[in-house]
């Protein structure tokens, strides 16, 4: 049963929420938490306060800071003020971060004082970024930039604005925007609106999972990610739930915060959860009185992870299958009735899939092939990217690049990927992303990225490199250029040497030919 009262706009659910639980807390992060009455009137003030700094209609504003309250009310108060709400990564380097920037045409950026250097730098080099909002308690830096304005968070939320609030944003119009990386290399902008979002909410959240005014959740999904927006924090929002939201997983913390702050549901990747099972003391279970329900998503599960995690927890570990482009999910398992081992669920409902082979005709059940999606989830597009756009859709069917199957009941597995995408503990990398930075060392003439299996991580990035003749090749050059320019996941964790890389006869490398050289126990050489 999909609950369709829960798919209308984001202010009317911040109102009804706030006239109905005022006082409940409604999030929870490691320095403050907001009642539901708080989120109401401080998203209300932000919003008019974006607009009184210059933002108009769907002109956008970018999020670069950790794990927290403010990110939360950045996203909330986007469709208050009409405009686009963009969060990035805040392990970003300042190359990474100025690209989705300017890709963005962000006019403000968000941030707190850890990242605050780097979006200051970040703004003087984006033509059209004028302002940086600074969240919590900074101290102004000494010698600012002349040509940037300095707005600090705290302000705007305790006080009113001079502007209305417009609370106009329709429901199928853009909102959201979040990055992820294709087989370019370079990170796309992904559209979402309320309806696709809330659709997830309303038909997978709250009647598949339960979600609802009695859970508290803890997460610790990086809100830049779709499965932390519209879980963490739409989801949390438009039933009246609580969330603590926190910046860096630890399983000896979710042990003590299972054990003692009543948590009822607990979302994951499929590492976390390893992770609680390789860091076990005893064979006792999972000391968590009131959880009733374990998450997973972002990257396969195997079937044995599902049952060993769920003989610990004592509770359900429900995989699901979902992408950004998709809103998050799109197929999911129930707590009650069979389970496949290994398959991430059956539709979520209202949400149509296919299996397609390669020469575009479906497969019989059972049969491998590309998985086709559509429904109000699928995103409206990726940004400034209309060839990219049209490549992944065809008759509003959304091609997600991935391998998979279904069986005569309905149960998906998916098997791998047509895209090269190296998934890594839930987080993307593109190989040719990894690659460019690479080729820029002296000394290296080539270079190839494939994805290497790992115990607990999933994947990790190795790199195959063919030096330049008469160099010895510099690894721990080649890797402090990587930690400069890259995010810390996307650092390979190995070098390898090799005389020269496959490739077609149209220049595309011939990845599947080089994983067999991977050695089964891969290094850490970017630790």
């Amino acid at each position: 049963m999909i609950h369709t009262d829960l798919i209308t706009t984001v202010p009317e659910l911040l109102t009804r929420q706030a006239r109905e639980y005022p006082d409940k807390i409604a999030f929870h992060d490691i320095r403050q938490q907001v009642t539901y009455a708080d989120l109401d009137a401080r998203t209300a003030r932000l919003a008019g306060h974006l607009l009184d700094l210059g933002l108009g209609p769907k002109e956008r504003f970018l999020m670069y800071l950790d794990n927290s309250i403010e990110v939360v009310e950045g996203y909330l108060v986007a469709p208050r003020a009409g405009v686009v709400a963009v969060c990035a990564n805040p392990t970003a380097t300042q190359p990474e971060l100025t690209y989705i920037a300017q890709n963005s045409g962000a006019r403000i950026l968000i941030t707190d004082e850890a990242h605050l250097a780097i979006a200051l730098r970040t703004a003087q080099d984006v033509p059209g970024l004028t302002t940086v909002i600074v969240t919590g308690s900074c101290t102004p830096p000494t010698d600012p930039p002349t040509d940037i304005t300095l707005v600090y968070y705290d302000d705007l939320v305790h006080r009113d604005s001079k502007a209305s609030t417009p609370d106009e944003t329709g429901m199928d119009e853009w909102t959201w925007m979040l990055y992820t990386s294709g087989t370019t290399g370079r990170p796309k902008g992904v559209q979402l609106s309320q309806r696709g979002c809330l659709w997830v909410v309303a038909a997978c959240w709250v009647p598949i999972v339960g979600l609802s005014a009695d859970d508290h959740l803890l997460s610790y999904l990086p809100l830049f990610h779709s499965y932390a927006l519209v879980l963490s924090i739409i989801g949390v929002a438009a039933v009246g739930a609580t969330a603590t939201l926190l910046p860096k997983y630890s399983p000896r913390d979710v042990r003590v915060r299972l054990a003692s702050e009543g948590v009822t549901l607990l979302p994951g990747v499929p590492t976390m959860f390893q992770y609680l099972i390789n860091t076990r003391e005893s064979r006792e279970c999972l000391n968590a009185p009131k959880l009733r329900l374990c998450i997973s998503a972002g990257a396969i599960m195997s079937g044995a992870l599902n049952q060993e995690f769920e003989q610990y927890a004592a509770v359900p570990l429900l995989d699901g299958y979902g992408i950004t482009e998709t809103s998050t999910m799109v197929t999911m398992n129930a707590p009650t009735g069979g389970r496949v081992p290994g398959s991430c669920g059956v539709p979520v409902p209202g949400i149509s899939v296919r299996f397609v082979g390669p020469n575009g005709v479906d497969v019989p059940y059972g049969d491998e092939g590309e998985l086709w999606v559509q429904g109000p989830n699928v995103m409206l597009g990726y940004h400034a990217l209309p060839d990219a756009t049209a490549a992944a859709m065809d008759n509003g069917w959304y091609r997600t690049g991935d391998l998979g199957r279904r069986d005569r009941n309905g149960f998906i597995s998916i098997t791998g990927r047509v895209k090269e995408l190296i998934i890594r503990a839930g987080e993307n990398i593109a190989p040719a992303e990894v690659e460019e930075v690479i080729l820029t060392c002296s000394g290296v003439d080539d270079a190839a990225v494939v994805g290497a299996p790992h115990h607990d991580l999933g994947e990790v990035p190795v790199v195959f490199v063919v030096p330049t003749s008469g160099h010895e090749l510099d690894h721990e050059h080649i890797l402090a250029v990587c930690r400069e320019n890259l995010a810390y996941f996307k650092v390979p964790e190995q070098i390898i040497e090799v005389s020269q890389i496959p490739r077609t006869p149209s220049g595309k490398i011939r990845r599947f030919e080089l994983k067999p050289q991977i050695s089964a126990s891969t290094s850490t050489s970017s630790s």
